[in-house]
């Protein structure tokens, strides 16, 4: 092992330990090994549970967590650039991308300390009926219980804090599953949660196999919330497997823009150009389907198309680098087949569709039909297609025709027609002048349909992992 390995153990009950067997982190551009991590199994998830259930017999107090959440994001600022260089060796991600990762997830304990400090139920109108009167009533939230979390590759400091930190503000102990490619960020995020006061027990990270780990997750009754990030296949399995837990899923998308033709197509083009590519695609709400109303298709194009090609693909070590490697090659030969069914199937390809090196370039398809897999599933890549429209009517039935409903977007000049659109796009999320990939960490982002059940931010989070408790006074 190389002497900059970045090695880290597992945390159980305020412990970092071992198990004798490991997981090697590999850089998915480099192949080179970047990191070790002990592989956990059952034995060691059921120790992680039965430190989170001691923990919450002693409740930490409101203004405890807020404070140990504002340490965090105050470490995580003095320690940057370190976490930063843990997320691009890791997953991949270009530097300036895992920065303003970084910065994301110091805003989302920020937000969690908030609530924390004010988390409340609120009042009853008892009298508002005659068998009400002269009582007072009101609700307590109270944390749901232990709290099991699974945390997906692509984010993998950012998503976990999302897990962690409005679960703290609920007061819940978590048992945290990050995604075994990338584990060493969580595992630094749980070593400032620790250095910020965290006593023991409150957070347990695992990493290990998702099937046997998640077995215990879903199988011991002392959990009594799963939180999970990842894909629906394996989400809606976990929900149908724990009828009587809290199961919160934020699953994938395949994410529509509509472009009218009113809209200002050099900011739209400059927007999706970026949102659809950055981190190689890598994100569920990465732009995937661009409708552009047929009037403007071909100027939307001149705009769009020299910007995806000046995008700078490589090392995503490079502070120039905007898209670098995939996950893994067999992610890479998945969304090459998907491109090579399009183009048998009478699409164009604009752009891409090649390797340089090792790497995936941006990819615009054109005409690809909504039964193909580039336009009805989730790519998870950087490929986008382009379309055009005649009417808005049919821009939004493409838009809403698939299973998913994460987020979509629409650039236009009219206040009326942004805001039918908001009211008939079935998306979660419906952004306007903006590329349907941003997300502000305190605002509701959630799907429905095949995208998910819930809502994270953590004004909404926590609200996910409390529960109501009626309190009722007779007078």
């Amino acid at each position: 092992m190389a002497a900059t390995l970045n090695e880290r153990k597992l945390l159980i009950a305020g412990e970092w330990i071992e198990t004798g067997d490991w997981i090697e982190v590999r850089s998915p551009y480099s192949g080179e090994v970047v990191g070790r991590v002990p592989k956990a199994g059952a034995n060691e998830a059921r120790r992680a549970i039965d430190a989170a259930e001691k923990a919450m017999r002693d409740p930490l107090p409101a203004h405890k967590r807020a404070e140990i959440l504002v340490r965090v994001a105050g470490y995580l600022g003095r320690r940057h650039e370190e976490v930063a260089q843990t997320i691009s060796a890791e997953a991949g991600k270009p530097l300036k991308a895992a920065r303003v990762e970084v910065s994301r997830a110091m805003s989302t304990y920020t937000m969690s300390a908030v609530q924390a400090r004010t988390l409340a139920g609120e009042m009853v109108p008892m009298d508002a009926s005659q068998a009400g009167a002269g009582k007072l009533a009101f609700t307590l939230r109270l944390p749901v219980g232990v709290v099991g979390a699974i945390s997906p590759f692509n984010f993998p400091l950012n998503l976990v804090a999302h897990k962690l930190a409005p679960a703290l503000a609920a007061g819940c102990a978590v048992v945290l599953k990050p995604a075994s490619q990338t584990p060493l960020s969580a595992l630094l995020l749980a070593e400032l949660e620790t250095e910020a006061g965290l006593p023991p027990g409150w957070l347990n990270v695992l990493v290990g196999p998702a099937s046997e780990l998640g077995d215990v997750l879903v199988e011991d009754e002392r959990v009594r919330a799963i939180t999970f990030t990842g894909s629906g296949e394996v989400g809606w399995r976990l929900a149908e497997r724990a009828p009587r837990k809290r199961v919160n899923l934020e699953l994938g998308n395949a994410t529509p823009a509509i472009v009218e033709a009113d809209a200002d197509l050099e900011a739209a083009a400059m927007k999706l150009a970026a949102n659809a590519f950055s981190f190689a695609g890598q994100s569920c709400i990465s732009v995937q389907r661009i409708y552009v109303a047929r009037a403007a298709y071909d100027e939307l194009l001149a705009r769009f198309l020299p910007k995806v090609e000046a995008l700078v693909l490589g090392d995503p070590a490079n502070e120039v680098t905007d898209v670098g490697p995939l996950i893994d090659r067999e992610s890479r030969a998945r969304i090459l087949e998907w491109v090579e069914e399009a183009r048998a199937a009478g699409a164009e390809v604009l752009t891409g569709g090649t390797l340089e090196g090792e790497l995936l370039r941006p990819t615009v398809l054109a005409n690809a039909g909504l039964e193909l897999r580039v336009s009805c599933e989730e790519v998870f890549g950087p490929v986008c297609t382009v379309s055009a429209y005649d009417t808005l009517d049919e821009a939004i039935e493409l838009a809403n025709g698939t299973r998913y409903g994460l987020q979509a977007g629409i650039f236009t000049s009219s206040l009326e027609t942004a805001l039918s659109a908001a009211q008939r796009l079935d998306f979660g999320g419906v952004t306007i002048n903006e590329a349907p990939t941003f997300r502000a960490d305190q605002m509701p982002y959630g799907g429905v349909k095949d995208s998910g059940n819930t809502r994270e931010g953590p004004p909404w989070a926590v609200r996910e992992l409390t529960e109501e408790r009626l309190v009722v006074i007779e007078l």
